[in-house]
């Protein structure tokens, strides 16, 4: 939702957000700690939080902070465990997602990394870029090693590999979960890519095949980041993601009759593209 310019109301947002709680997810991304004005659709994520229905759902909810300070408003709300920290290899990128250098990027996460520590929560750290960018900053995958050998040693459990603009190939993606994943028992690692539906499949194969753990999607590959370039490039369709993962008979425990509900939905919500 958050490149939509056209404010979604936030009734519809908890609305959709319950629908998806249904289906079993492993995590529902649900909200974001940080500035209005840098991302003002949204804004109402305490708002959209209380009206969110957890009685009978075993997904865990996490929210996006991109400093101290998200972090510590969102640790004041027990029902959020899991907290998403952007982290770029992309020096420009960073400046552009959080108003930090990655040397203050790194801090920020320690410190982040300290309060859910504190509060028994998880964090999770999208290593954006980790696939190149479009601003010539360098980039090497002996980079992406570096970042989570830091991540390592400051007990960051979940490291999500984001090609934030959709230009990974297949063997970029083998290459780095095929390095990473052996290296790093400790760490669960995840693929959050953007991609167009062309290229999704190889991708998530690549990916499943090489040890990817985790898989973030949005319903119908709605979505994108608003803060890397002028066009968004869309997530991963959860659908893809579910029709590969059947395939290969690794599909999880998932109602897929409230799934079917949930694409409903998303076509009354979301604009066609």
């Amino acid at each position: 939702m958050q490149g939509l310019d056209e404010f979604i109301p936030t009734e519809v947002k908890a609305a959709y957000l319950n629908q998806l709680l249904k289906v079993g997810f492993d995590t529902v991304d649900f909200g974001s700690f940080v500035s209005p004005k840098a991302i003002p659709q949204l804004r109402d994520t305490v708002d959209v939080l209380k009206r969110l229905d957890l009685s009978e759902t075993h997904s865990k909810l996490l929210a996006i902070v991109a400093n101290t300070r998200g972090a510590e408003e969102a640790a004041n709300w027990s029902e959020i465990s899991h907290f998403g920290f952007p982290l770029s290899i992309s020096e420009t990128f960073q400046k552009r997602n959080t108003n930090k250098s990655i040397s203050e990027a790194l801090k920020s996460v320690e410190e982040i990394q300290g309060i859910c520590k504190r509060s028994n929560r998880t964090l999770v750290i999208y290593i954006s870029m980790g696939f190149g960018n479009p601003y010539g900053d360098p980039y090497d995958l002996s980079t992406v090693e570096e970042f989570t050998t830091l991540l390592s040693e400051l007990e960051i459990k979940i490291i999500s590999l984001a090609d934030t603009i959709g230009v990974s190939s297949p063997d970029q993606i083998k290459y780095l979960f095929n390095t990473l994943v052996p290296k790093f028992p400790a760490i669960e690692f995840g693929a959050h890519l953007h991609s167009n539906p062309a290229t999704a499949v190889q991708k998530i194969e690549a990916a499943y095949l090489s040890g990817c753990q985790r898989f973030d999607g949005a319903i119908r590959g709605f979505g994108g980041c608003p803060m890397a370039e002028d066009e968004l490039v869309g997530n991963l369709a959860t659908e893809a993601i579910l029709a590969y993962l059947k395939s290969e008979d690794a599909l999880p425990n998932l109602d897929l009759k409230e799934f079917a509900n949930s694409l409903i939905m998303a076509d009354s919500i979301f604009p066609k593209h």
